[in-house]
């Protein structure tokens, strides 16, 4: 039995938002507790701009490598996987991430599904470096610790081979596969091993690069369709511009996008560690919600880099303004 046919996997046709977790500030600046107001407040921010002519993600993704699971404890996780569970309020499916060893992700995958969950995003065991069967056996053990479909990630040390991937997707809750190495060539291979064992849409694939629109292109070329966007986070507008220019194949809006926003992001990403997820969250305090300090071990933005954030993002407004694209207020 595959996925063809997942219920979940019918509703992920859209750009897929990672939302981060706010944390409350101490005196010291130090990241303190869950602000799970702030939390509720970015979740409805962004599914909002559904009902708008932006328009808004097809899923929320929660506690999930942007929204700093590993910094959380399990009961802070499940607050946040409900919180994002009763803001969503059924009109997007949430996914929530789950990692470390099997014994522990069976338990953050129960939390989650009791918190109403719609799916699982199952990160890369901690540390070890396992065998392809060692890895076999780990997400079919999550996969069959729980009634939720899940979708594997494939980065770091968790990096899968055609042949593994193929019989993943025999699992019948395992229905995605996200793609965060950057091998196109091997995704290539990957795609077409799962295509030839189970036929078409047996697991759906997605861009999860950590600026996925910089390598979204070449990525659909090969049967990745679709992808997260960290930027929907902080600059939504522009985010959603892109993904439907890429989705109406135009061009021209996609190129300049690329050219004066995307790849000066990714550029301005690469000069600090672990601005994956810094820059982002100051990205959403540059967009007027304070969603406090990162956690150890990341460190802030650099105070200049988060001033070229802002002027990226001012760039970015100047041309969908010059398309003629409806820009945020």
């Amino acid at each position: 039995m595959t996925s063809v046919g997942s219920e979940l996997v019918s509703r992920l046709d859209g750009l897929l938002f990672f939302p981060v977790t706010p944390f409350h500030r101490l005196d010291d600046g130090r990241a303190a507790g869950v602000d799970l107001d702030a939390f509720a407040s970015h979740v409805a921010s962004r599914v909002d701009l559904r009902d708008t002519p932006i328009g808004g993600p097809a899923a929320v993704f929660a506690a999930c490598g942007t929204g700093e699971f590993w910094t959380l404890r399990l009961d802070e996780y499940t607050d946040v996987v409900r919180t994002a569970v009763a803001t969503a309020a059924g009109r997007v499916p949430v996914i929530a991430g789950v990692g470390y060893g099997v014994e522990i992700a069976k338990g953050y995958a129960a939390a989650a599904e009791a918190a109403g969950a719609d799916g699982l995003l199952v990160l890369p065991p901690y540390l070890v470096n396992g065998t392809q069967a060692g890895l076999r056996d780990h997400y079919t053990a999550v996969a069959a610790a729980t009634s939720l479909d899940i979708i594997i990630y494939q980065r770091d040390n968790a990096i899968f081979t055609p042949e593994s991937a193929a019989e993943l997707a025999g699992v019948p809750n395992i229905v995605g596969f996200k793609e965060g190495k950057g091998d196109v060539d091997l995704m290539q291979r990957i795609v077409s091993a799962v295509r030839q064992r189970h036929g078409y849409d047996a697991l759906h694939f997605l861009n999860g690069l950590p600026t996925a629109e910089l390598s979204q292109l070449a990525y659909a070329g090969v049967g990745v369709t679709n992808y997260s966007s960290a930027a929907f986070c902080f600059a939504p507008d522009i985010a959603m511009a892109f993904y439907s220019a890429y989705r109406n194949h135009d061009a021209v809006l996609t190129a300049e996008l690329i050219d004066r926003f995307y790849k000066p992001l990714v550029e301005l990403r690469n000069q600090g560690v672990g601005y994956a997820v810094s820059l982002v969250k100051a990205g959403v305090r540059l967009d007027g919600l304070d969603v406090g300090p990162v956690r150890p071990p990341l460190s802030e933005a650099r105070p200049d880099h988060v001033e070229q954030l802002a002027g990226l993002i001012a760039d970015g407004r100047r041309v969908l303004v010059e398309h003629g694209v409806v820009v945020a207020a």
